[in-house]
């Protein structure tokens, strides 16, 4: 091996000497990728294909003990440090310009106790790993909406999905996780083992160590749901968009109807007048009993007069991977979000009018209906501070031509400042940009001052930076909320 020539958590330029990097490489189970290696040009991507980003040397971890060893190699060298499990956040945080990427997509392992409704993750599963194993004993927990969603980066930073309003966010059903600290020391953290680092995990990301495992609480779902999609003209979206959030406001917690503004894409239930039409579109999953549903959806199909419906029994792992053509690996991605504790009138009037500025066909507006349960537990449980939030909207650019990068993001960014003054303060890590450090403390209100506390206490050199960053701090009161 050659000397490996990378960056500093200060941005300088060292190198590493090739027996320390051949040692190195000898306590890594699936090896190490440099830049001149055949698979390295794979290894490096990430779901979203703006990501563009050449780490000095990448770390195939398989086991605990390989996370240990990257960990420990990293801070040794002072070493810019990145950890992958899915790859899919908006960020590309994954990927650690210069520095090294512990790659942990090949931990994949989803083992379920029936018997205990309990499942243990590895960190690079795949949401349609999970569901695929959980739902042959007909379990879930909620988990996103995407099947190739990675579990850990989601859960770290909350997690919602079509469950949340019966059963709550993900780190809500999370009972421990195993964690690779800044020292190298693999920790259990759980409400008995390390309490404090255990209420930052969840919610706080990945700035408190890189989790190798993930312990999480399962519930009855299934095996199928009562779900779907109802599609309205674009020229009724002020009566169905108001309609929508009346019904929401009274929707029972086993009830979740999302509203999705795009131009419709070619679902073979739509007349093909409609294709490429500006549409409003009602994702639907009921996740009680089927009969139920059929009463507890119909309303939804009287807010107007829809063009297409496609609503009935549906396996719940099929419908995680409903929307998975739509949000293909590859594309040009930029994301801005805001949280909702209501949707005014003049909230909706505003979305409408920025879906009929859409930049390209597969740009879209999306607000999820949250609250139920997980709006019920205490801001102060969790790291995670938006209870309040009834509503998420991520204003989702995606497109192909590098040309079109400042037109895509000048129409989302104009969204998000349009929309700031109906929405609250806080905001959702998971769909924060690299560009919004800024929102970061004001993500986490009043449980910023404890996080940066068990970061000084956990990480006091910030080794895990390469995330929506909490700064250290000496200052900061630890134990100010519940665990």
């Amino acid at each position: 091996m050659q000397s490996l020539t990378y960056l500093t958590l200060d941005k300088d330029v060292q190198q590493v000497r090739p027996a320390e990097l051949e040692a190195f490489a000898a306590q890594i189970g699936g090896g190490v990728i440099g830049m001149g290696d055949a698979a390295y040009e794979e290894a490096r991507k990430v779901w979203n294909g703006m990501v563009d980003r050449r780490p000095a040397l990448i770390a195939r971890c398989m086991s605990d003990a390989d996370v240990q060893a990257a960990v420990r190699f990293a801070a040794a060298h002072h070493m810019l440090l990145s950890g992958r499990g899915g790859g899919h956040h908006i960020a590309g945080n994954a990927v650690a310009e210069g520095g090294l990427m512990i790659d942990m997509s090949g931990m994949r392992g989803v083992k379920v106790d029936a018997s205990r409704r309990i499942a243990l993750v590895e960190p690079g599963a795949l949401l349609g790993d999970f569901d695929r194993e959980a739902q042959a004993h007909g379990l879930a927990v909620p988990l996103g909406i995407n099947s190739t969603t990675g579990v850990a980066g989601l859960t770290l930073g909350g997690g919602f999905g079509w469950l949340t309003r019966r059963h709550g966010l993900a780190i809500d059903n999370l009972r421990s996780v195993k964690i690779v600290t800044a020292d190298g020391q693999l920790r259990t953290a759980s409400s008995e083992s390390e309490p404090e680092l255990f209420w930052a995990v969840r919610g706080g990301g990945g700035n408190f160590g890189v989790v190798t495992s993930f312990e999480f609480q399962l519930h009855p779902v299934g095996p199928e749901v009562y779900s779907g999609l109802v599609v309205y003209p674009f020229s009724q979206a002020r009566q169905v968009l108001r309609a929508w959030r009346d019904f929401t406001v009274q929707a029972p917690d086993e009830l979740s109807v999302w509203t999705v503004m795009r131009k419709a894409p070619p679902l073979p239930f739509l007349p093909e007048s409609v294709h490429g039409q500006e549409v409003v579109i009602f994702a639907i999953v009921w996740c009680g009993d089927l009969a139920q549903g059929e009463k507890a959806v119909a309303p939804v199909l009287e807010f107007g007069d829809p063009v297409g419906t496609a609503l009935g029994p549906t396996p719940y792992a099929g419908f995680q991977t409903a929307f998975d053509p739509l949000l293909a690996p590859g594309a040009r991605n930029y994301w801005k979000s805001n949280n909702f504790s209501r949707m005014s009138d003049a909230a909706i009037d505003m979305l409408i009018e920025n879906v009929g500025r859409l930049p390209g066909p597969a740009c879209e507006i999306f607000v999820a209906q949250l609250g139920g349960a997980m709006g019920r537990v205490k801001p102060d449980a969790t790291a995670f501070v938006g209870r309040d939030a009834s509503y998420i909207m991520n204003v989702h650019g995606r497109w192909t031509d590098p040309a079109e990068d400042d037109k895509v993001r000048d129409w989302a960014r104009r969204v998000f400042q349009q929309a700031a003054p109906h929405a609250t303060a806080s905001g959702y890590v998971n769909f924060l940009t690299e560009d919004e450090a800024g929102r970061v403390a004001d993500s986490y209100g009043m449980n910023y001052p404890r996080l940066q506390a068990i970061k000084q206490r956990f990480d006091p050199g910030n080794l895990f930076r390469m995330n929506l960053n909490i700064a250290p701090s000496a200052a900061a009161p630890v134990g100010s909320g519940s665990s």
